[in-house]
């Protein structure tokens, strides 16, 4: 084998791991099919009643919010205007704000809403009431309202992975009194 040959094949294989390790999607699951679709309704309702409707979407328990997943909102310079777990944040732009990876990951999120209209972005943020980062991917879709400029909502892997093992309550399990019994 020549050397020309052993150069090609080691380049090749770099290139090929290195695809692997680049992911524009998280791994496909209910949970992802769920914020998409989440975040597709979000934006008709944006597109539909400006942002008014942002309003609808603080209500903890809702649609917009149920549990750990919620609807946020970003204006055309990048000022958060919606994220109804850390209102905080709303009102500032954080550009180039980086996470624990080096990524700035708002921008990433506006790049994708500008340049392709919607899509994936992965980052990571510590969860609500923690402080350590975890893997977060976010879904985000660009909008035609008035100020504003994209809707999203976002997912913890590894949330998704523990909750697909939980069984569901049945009505005689989310009712056992204390001595088990129905």
């Amino acid at each position: 084998m020549s050397w020309r040959t052993l150069l090609f094949a080691a380049l090749a294989t770099s290139f090929i791991n290195q695809a692997a390790l680049c992911q524009e999607q998280p791994p496909s699951s209910a949970e992802a099919k769920r914020i998409e679709a989440l975040v597709n309704k979000a934006a008709a309702v944006v597109d539909a009643k400006g942002k008014a409707a942002l309003g609808e979407f603080r209500e903890h328990g809702s649609e917009w919010w149920p549990g750990d997943v919620y609807v946020f909102a970003y204006a055309p310079d990048g000022t958060v205007l919606l994220n109804p777990a850390f209102p905080a944040r709303e009102g500032r732009a954080y550009h180039g704000e980086k996470d624990k990876r080096g990524k700035a990951f708002h921008d990433e999120i506006m790049k994708m809403a500008q340049t392709k209209g919607s899509g994936w972005v992965d980052y990571w943020l510590p969860k609500p009431g923690q402080t350590e980062p975890s893997h977060k991917w976010s879904y985000v879709k660009a909008v035609r309202a008035e100020g504003v400029t994209l809707v999203g909502a976002g997912f913890f892997p590894d949330d998704a992975k523990n909750r697909r093992h939980l069984r569901p309550l049945t009505p005689c399990r989310a009712n056992k009194d204390r001595h088990g019994l129905c």
